[in-house]
């Protein structure tokens, strides 16, 4: 039963992205992005434009200054729409920031996709609380929302859970919306056997990454790793800005190592190294966290590893929880802390018929 539902939604996944492919087959497409350009989503929506259309032109840069990725973008896909014959223009990551330019994209009947990733009103007010839902600022974003999701031919999210909220919230059409579901780039995540360090080979390791917004819910990984600290056989390894984290100290403990910043490489060496990684969304009092599933996830699945995830919806649409995927609830610390347990005592029972099997 389980097989069959893994491969139904395998076929929904594909039959999404085939529409997607038709539409770009034959054509000459302008992709503009104000995020990097190796960012994961840029990397696969420009991957599958590439492989699908005739030809490809990119607005967009590397720069680490977000002004000059703007500028970037604006100058290169007006320049690109004046001088070229272009028959589709793909804005991916926050359209909202090219929405002066709409009219230009659209002339000579040129189709207009977006990738609606994030609502500028959900993300301000709703996920990271920067803004009142009812100030002034709050209802120009969500304006803002409307008229960039609406003045497009098509948009794209990244599960069907944020396709639905975006069509009610912003009321579009359905048949305007389609889901194109995340995936890592295989060039640089792959199962491979790592360098495991010496004082590693007889631990379970545990791997999270993140760039501590919300919505993540680090603040639920940090209070598990405080509660299993003192287990000496697992090893904790943390990746991304936690300094930055002010709802709960980090764990201090000689089988804690954390990591700033790390190159995509050096990303993928340290995943490579662990038993189990930790996925999440695990928070649970931001609705957001419940319609998206986390990037990291994928790049996981794309090394074969053992996954927790948050037990939300987006996460639900095709994850089964199985051998490799556990599901915890969110915003539970004591619950994720159990089933990193429960993980380490299966690893112990493996290791200890290996070790069986070695010495007869």
């Amino acid at each position: 039963m389980q097989n069959d539902i893994a491969e139904m939604r395998v076929v929904i996944r594909r039959k999404a992205v085939s529409r997607l492919k038709e539409d770009l087959a034959g054509k000459k497409v302008l992709f503009v992005t104000t995020k990097e350009l190796d960012y994961i989503r840029n990397v696969q929506e420009i991957n599958m434009i590439r492989c699908n259309s005739d030809e490809c032109y990119v607005a967009g840069s590397n720069s680490n200054k977000y002004w000059q990725r703007v500028l970037t973008a604006y100058f290169r896909s007006i320049k690109v729409c004046l001088s070229e014959k272009v028959d589709v223009v793909w804005v991916g990551f926050a359209p909202q920031l090219m929405r002066p330019l709409f009219s230009l994209y659209k002339q000579n009947k040129r189709m207009l996709y977006i990738d609606f990733f994030i609502s500028l009103f959900d993300t301000m007010v709703c996920d990271r609380k920067c803004l009142k839902e009812t100030s002034l600022f709050a209802q120009i974003l969500f304006k803002l929302d409307k008229s960039t999701i609406q003045s497009a031919d098509y948009f794209v999210a990244d599960t069907k859970a944020h396709k639905n909220y975006f069509i009610d919230a912003f009321q579009v059409d359905d048949s305007h919306g389609e889901v194109l579901y995340l995936c890592a780039d295989q060039s640089i995540y792959y199962p491979h056997q790592p360098n495991l360090p010496d004082e590693l080979k007889d631990k379970f390791v545990v791997l999270y990454f993140g760039s501590i917004l919300p919505l993540q819910g680090v603040e639920f990984v940090i209070k598990a790793i405080s509660i299993l600290k003192d287990i000496n056989e697992i090893y904790f390894i943390l990746i991304g800005p936690l300094e930055k984290m002010k709802e709960v100290a980090l764990p201090v403990s000689d089988n804690v190592t954390c990591y700033s910043w790390l190159s995509q490489d050096c990303l993928a060496e340290k995943i490579a190294i662990a038993d189990l990684c930790l996925a999440g969304h695990f928070n649970g009092n931001i609705e957001k966290a419940k319609r998206t599933i986390a990037g990291k996830t994928f790049i996981y699945q794309a090394m074969e590893k053992k996954i927790v995830l948050g037990d939300s919806p987006a996460n639900r649409e095709l994850f089964i929880e199985d051998e490799n995927y556990c599901y915890v609830p969110m915003s539970d610390e004591n619950e994720l802390a159990n089933c990193i347990l429960s993980c380490f005592s299966e690893w112990k029972k493996i290791k200890a018929k290996e070790q069986k099997n070695v010495f007869g």
